[in-house]
């Protein structure tokens, strides 16, 4: 890339979560194949993130661009409305087959907002069709859930990025967030205050909405699966709908399939998303059971409210059935087993230095909390000229790599973090 399309970027494109009028710097990259993105200099670096969760299989994988590339042979789209083909009812066998028992009826979504959207519109229109009028949600602090107007109106209302929109969005109800982590001993305390919250407002509730064992983007805490337990038993004790939120956890990222997993539990309605097309493109879906689906069927609008234009677009339901076919045949739980062992002996003893003040490590997902935020900037540029790709936020440096790093790869951000971590000029002023 020239300077003047550096320029052309920093003067009129937005990146996520980026001022326009003090834009941080980017980093240009022109390729990006195995685990490894290539700069326009010709600097290489080791992917830590996955581009966000999604691509669990490494980047420009052959098979992912074969399915790609037969299905663009036959059709890259066609409406769904009124129309079938093959790769959406592939992709769709294949996802009622993975995901918890009764979660049997799919809609195929364009983002991880949208399904969490769909999720939430499916709640509702249950309620509506049973002749309820539910229109809350309980959730807990510290979520997150998404970036559209339904999903931020359950993300943590103070300490998120969506706080500014208070007073824009609809009122739900937020249960103190779980404390006891996931390695902990269970204390049945952490559960008194959803318990309160759920049996005070049972009867005005569509749905509880939560990220599953993970919270994810409001600050990367790992819970106690019997939380989540508890959580199952008292919606099913006062008969409200669970929605689980697997868009960043499943696929394998915790060390089990799917996040609720680790407690044995199963949602009324689901959430995927990010790696179910292993990173190529976005595909979200959202599953249910029969007796919601039916329900919402038998009510007054006759069917679901909901049908985006590029609903089961036939290259990305192509493109995330080969995904989920390599996955079950790649050995993912020895890939996260060896890459969670690794970052277990290489983070975890980084609790005791100044700057850190926890180290947590599931599945394939690393997290070093700070005591102070991070310099942005400084700390991205620091990765970069040490030849790695990790994008820190406010006090977490964490990783979620690709399944298929090898071991010298995952060593090489390890020892990247350890080093920045010993660096006090990277951490702002508090």
């Amino acid at each position: 890339m020239t300077p003047s399309d550096l320029a052309f970027d920093r003067d009129h494109i937005w990146h996520p979560y980026t001022s326009m009028s003090k834009p941080l710097p980017v980093f240009p990259v022109v390729a990006a194949r195995g685990t490894s993105l290539q700069l326009d200099d010709g600097r290489e670096l080791v992917d830590g993130m996955s581009s966000w969760w999604a691509a669990i299989h490494g980047y420009n994988h052959p098979r992912l661009n074969q399915a790609l590339s037969t299905q663009i042979e036959q059709m890259s789209h066609v409406m769904f409305g009124g129309i079938t083909h093959p790769s959406a009812v592939a992709l769709c066998r294949k996802l009622v087959t993975m995901t918890p028992e009764g979660l049997e009826c799919v809609f195929l979504a364009d983002s991880g907002s949208v399904a969490v959207e769909v999720s939430m519109k499916m709640a509702l229109q249950y309620w509506q069709a049973r002749g309820e009028r539910r229109q809350r949600f309980l959730t807990l602090r510290n979520g997150y859930h998404g970036d559209t107007f339904a999903a931020m109106s359950v993300c943590d209302p103070q300490n998120s990025m969506h706080s500014l929109y208070q007073g824009y969005l609809p009122s739900h109800l937020f249960a103190v967030a779980p404390t006891c982590r996931f390695d902990a001993d269970w204390q049945e305390k952490d559960i008194d205050d959803f318990a309160r919250l759920i049996r005070l407002h049972a009867g005005e509730l569509a749905a509880v909405i939560l990220e599953p064992v993970v919270q994810g983007a409001g600050g990367m805490r790992f819970y106690h699966p019997d939380y989540l337990q508890r959580v199952r038993e008292l919606c099913d004790q006062h008969n409200v709908l669970l929605i689980a939120d697997e868009i960043a956890t499943g696929f394998g990222r915790t060390g089990k399939l799917f996040a609720c997993e680790h407690a044995g539990i199963s949602p009324d309605i689901m959430c995927v998303g990010k790696a179910l097309t292993g990173g190529t493109m976005t595909l979200s879906a959202t599953l249910t059971t029969r007796e919601v689906a039916n329900t919402i069927s038998n009510g007054e609008a006759g069917c679901f409210m909901h049908g985006p234009t590029f609903m089961g677009n036939p290259l990305a339901c192509a493109v995330a059935s080969e995904s989920l076919a390599m996955l079950q045949e790649n050995h993912w739980q020895q890939q996260v087993a060896g890459i969670e062992a690794l970052l277990r002996s290489a983070l975890l003893p980084l609790k005791d230095k100044t700057e850190v003040a926890d180290a947590r490590v599931l599945g394939t997902i690393g997290v070093i909390e700070t005591r102070r935020p991070v310099n942005m900037a400084e700390l991205q540029a620091f990765f970069v000229q040490r030849g790695v790709w990790i994008r820190p936020f406010g006090k977490l440096i964490y990783l979620m790599p690709p399944y298929i790093i090898q071991p010298e790869a995952l060593t090489r951000l390890t020892d990247a973090i350890a080093e920045a971590v010993e660096q006090p000029a990277l951490f702002n002023q508090s």
